[in-house]
């Protein structure tokens, strides 16, 4: 697995996904593969091909600008047709999310293999899946640690997994609620103490690119990032400080989450409030991550918060 690009007579790097995480990377990345001469595609649905929807404009013109080819392709079509995509390019880097509906990620990871793909980086850009494990509760984390054991049981392809946590913006989103700057409330989930790992997008792309391009080459390995690891406690603490305002702060015990998941079992944010009060597999030591081992600063809450509040 030493040739070049040229010399395999393949493109370099196929992105599946032009949604938030997907232009994070690609923006990160496109340059660092011109420099090398190494080409970057994009898979986007052809619904987005079509729009005229603003923001769908804005992103393929940055595309364009980038020197990223874009391909409409439905991947949620026929498994044959989506293996002969990616036997086209030696890495794909899996930036879908969960949009396409149960079993996609499963799908497309069948695909990956089935085209015998070099190196695949799935779409695990989330909590550590091997903690949770499966019975979780969560459809959605049960079917990425199936997807781990799919890259385990083989040895073609190389993959590389990069666990971010939760988008540090998700924090802040008030559908979750756990922070919710104005109503002025903070939900802490489980207790005080429970943490929680988060990395904003543009951080995920910029360190998936060097995760992509480290010698000696990652393989088979699950490469931890993290923008901050903060307990709700501390969150509170934080969001008091940053804003200067007092926010009325109630703790979320798990029994409670856990009786609001019995009652409303299909809705998703209250899955996330139970799984994420549970804290095991939701963190781990900013210290011990990719970034911190290589020097590379990324946006922690106080600064994500000082930032959303200038915008």
């Amino acid at each position: 697995m030493t040739k070049s690009d040229d010399e395999a007579g393949c493109p370099g790097v196929l992105v599946l996904g032009a949604g938030q995480l997907g232009m994070a990377v690609l923006r990160a990345l496109a340059p660092r593969m011109a420099e090398r001469r190494r080409s970057v595609t994009v898979v986007v649905s052809p619904h987005t091909l079509a729009s005229a929807m603003p923001g769908d404009l804005e992103n393929l013109g940055v595309l364009r600008e980038l020197g990223v080819e874009v391909v409409g392709f439905d991947l949620a079509g026929d498994p044959a047709a989506l293996q002969a995509l990616f036997a086209r390019y030696r890495t794909v880097i899996n930036c879908t999310g969960f949009v396409a509906g149960p079993g996609t990620q499963l799908k497309i990871t069948r695909a990956a293999l089935d085209a015998r793909v070099e190196r695949y980086f799935p779409w695990q850009f989330g909590v550590d899946y091997d903690v949770v494990g499966q019975g979780s509760g969560q459809p959605v984390f049960d079917e990425q640690y199936q997807v781990r054991q799919l890259l385990r049981a083989q040895q073609q392809t190389e993959w590389v997994i990069v666990s971010t946590g939760m988008f540090t913006s998700f924090l802040f989103e008030p559908a979750f609620d756990v922070v919710n700057l104005e109503a002025g409330t903070i939900h802490g989930l489980g207790t005080w103490d429970t943490k929680v790992t988060v990395t904003t997008p543009e951080d995920i792309g910029r360190l998936t690119t060097e995760i992509l391009l480290t010698e000696p080459r990652i393989a088979n390995e699950v490469v931890f990032v993290a923008g901050d690891t903060i307990s709700y406690g501390k969150l509170a603490e934080v969001i008091e400080r940053i804003t200067g305002r007092t926010f009325d702060k109630t703790l979320w015990t798990l029994d409670k989450l856990r009786a609001d998941l019995a009652q409303s079992p299909g809705d998703v944010m209250t899955r996330y409030r139970a799984a994420f009060a549970l804290g095991d597999g939701m963190w781990w030591d900013k210290a011990g991550t990719f970034n911190a081992r290589h020097g590379i600063e990324t946006v922690d809450v106080a600064h994500y918060l000082t930032r959303l509040l200038k915008a």
